[in-house]
C-alpha cells in the first residue's frame, strides 16, 4: 500500500482562470506553488460556461489556503482528451486533469492513486460502482467527478393519446411503439446508434438482456451470443417494422434523439438527468422507468442500469503531492460537488453529495436516477484499450440492425478490432 498523504497542509493564495498552460511554478524553497488544471467545458455558452464555477471554487479555496495559485484551462469535450494525451506525450502533463477516461495514463505509471493524494474519509466516500470502475489492480487511479445514470424517458401525452402502457418488457415497449406509430408519433422509439454515443445505448440494451461489454472475468465480451441475441431482436422488432423512426439508427446521434424528444417528436427514448430538466423545463410530462427486459430473463432477474462517469486523475510531478492531494480533497467536498453536479443536472459522485442530493429534495422522480447509479454498470474504463475500443464501437455498431446486416457478424468485427487493440497495448 503506498503512503498516504497524513496532513493535508499545503496552501493556496492565489487562483486564476487562464485560457493557456504554463509550467509549474516552484517556490523559493523548489516546492510547486502552482497547481495545473485542465478540464472540460460542460456549458453551452457563455451563461452556462464552466469557468464561473471553477472561479467561484478556486476563490473560496484560495482563501482557505493562502500561499499558492491554481491555472484552469478549458477545452470543448470533443477536444480534451486527444490535448491530455498530448500535453503527457510532450512531457508537459498538467496536475490534474479532468476528462473521459484515465486507465491509459494509470499503466504508463503517471497517476498517484487516491491512496496517496486523498484522505482516507475522502477516498472511502466514492460510490461503490465508480470506485470500482475507477480502480486498476486495487488501486483507485480515475477518481469519479459527476456522473449520470440512463433511463427510459417517455412523452406521457403522446402515451395517453395512444392508449400505450409504460413498458416493462421488450414486448411491453414493441406494443407501445406500435401504439405511438399508429397515432402519428415521427419516433415511437428513438435509437441513437449514430457515432456520437452508440456505445451507451448498446450497453443500455445489452444489459437489458443480462448482456455487455466484458464477461465475469473482465474481458471483452461484445461478440456474445446474448450481444448478438439482442441486436436481433432489436433489428426485427423495431427496426424492421419501421419504429425507430426517419432516420437510421446508425445516422441517429444522442443529441438528434434528444432534440426531437424536446420538440414532441419522440414516444421514448434513453436519457439522463439534464434532459428530464430541459423536458419539465419546457412543461413537457415526461415519465421515467428503468430500461425494460427482455422477455427471457427470468423475472426475478434485475440487470444494472447503465452509467457514465468523469474521471479526475493526479499527474505525478516532482514535489506536486502535497499540493494536489490539498486541491482534491478540497473539491470534493460535498457543497463543491454537488454544486458542480446541480449546475449541470448530472449527478455527485460521493455518498454523501448523494444522500445529501438536491434531486431527491426538489423532484422525486429524479431519485430513480441515482438509484440506479448505485448499482450501475458503466464502461471498462479500467482497460486501457477502452478508449480505442470505445470508438471502434461508436463507428461500427449501428451497422448491426441496417437492414442487411448479420448482426453477429458486425459485432465479431468489432470484438475482433478490440482483441486487435487491446494486444497493442
Amino acid at each position: 500500500m503506498r503512503r498516504r498523504l497524513s496532513g493535508l497542509t499545503t496552501s493556496v493564495a492565489a487562483l486564476g482562470l487562464l485560457g493557456s498552460l504554463v509550467t509549474a511554478c516552484g517556490s523559493s524553497g523548489g516546492e510547486p506553488t502552482t497547481l495545473r488544471l485542465v478540464a472540460p467545458e460542460y456549458g453551452a455558452g457563455p451563461a452556462t460556461t464552466s469557468k464561473v464555477y471553477w472561479d467561484k471554487l478556486t476563490t473560496a479555496f484560495t482563501a482557505a489556503h493562502p500561499g499558492m495559485k491554481v491555472e484552469v484551462t478549458l477545452y470543448p469535450w470533443a477536444d480534451i482528451d486527444r490535448e491530455v494525451t498530448r500535453m503527457v506525450k510532450e512531457n508537459n502533463a498538467p496536475d490534474v486533469a479532468l476528462m473521459g477516461a484515465y486507465s491509459d495514463f494509470a499503466a504508463q505509471g503517471r497517476l498517484y492513486a487516491a491512496s496517496e493524494v486523498m484522505s482516507i474519509r475522502t477516498e472511502a466516500n466514492f460510490l461503490r460502482p465508480l470506485a470500482e470502475a475507477g480502480s486498476v489492480d486495487g488501486e483507485l487511479y480515475g477518481l469519479p467527478f459527476v456522473a449520470s445514470s440512463r433511463l427510459l424517458f417517455y412523452n406521457e401525452e403522446l402515451f395517453d393519446e395512444a392508449g400505450a402502457k409504460p413498458p416493462k418488457t421488450w414486448s411491453d415497449l414493441t406494443d407501445a411503439a406500435k401504439a405511438l406509430k399508429k397515432e402519428g408519433v415521427l419516433y415511437p422509439f428513438a435509437l441513437p446508434l449514430g457515432p456520437e454515443e452508440a456505445h451507451a445505448e448498446a450497453l443500455i440494451w445489452e444489459l437489458s438482456n443480462g448482456g455487455g461489454y466484458t464477461d465475469t472475468s473482465g474481458g471483452y465480451s461484445i461478440a456474445s451470443e446474448q450481444n448478438a441475441q439482442t441486436f436481433r431482436w432489436i433489428k426485427a422488432n423495431l427496426v424492421a417494422p419501421a419504429l425507430t423512426g426517419p432516420v437510421p439508427p446508425a445516422e441517429l446521434n444522442r443529441q438528434d434523439a434528444f432534440d426531437a424528444f424536446l420538440r414532441g417528436d419522440v414516444g421514448m427514448v434513453n436519457g439522463y438527468p439534464s434532459l428530464l430538466h430541459e423536458a419539465r423545463a419546457k412543461g413537457m410530462k415526461v415519465g421515467t422507468l428503468r430500461m425494460p427486459v427482455s422477455d427471457t430473463l427470468d423475472e426475478r432477474e434485475t440487470p444494472p442500469a447503465a452509467g457514465v462517469a468523469d474521471w479526475m486523475m493526479a499527474f505525478k510531478h516532482d514535489g506536486n503531492r502535497e499540493l494536489v492531494g490539498s486541491f482534491l480533497n478540497f473539491v470534493y467536498q460535498d457543497k463543491n460537488i454537488s454544486e458542480f453536479a446541480g449546475r449541470y443536472h448530472l449527478l455527485p459522485s460521493t455518498v454523501s453529495a448523494t444522500q445529501a442530493s438536491q434531486y431527491a429534495a426538489a423532484d422525486p422522480s429524479a431519485e430513480q436516477f441515482l438509484t440506479a447509479l448505485r448499482t450501475a454498470e458503466l464502461y471498462p474504463v479500467n482497460d486501457p484499450s477502452w478508449l480505442q475500443v470505445s470508438d471502434t464501437i461508436k463507428r461500427n455498431i449501428g451497422k448491426a440492425v441496417a437492414p442487411s446486416a448479420d448482426p453477429k457478424a458486425v459485432l465479431e468485427h468489432i470484438a475482433q478490432q478490440a482483441r486487435d487493440t487491446a494486444q497493442q497495448r
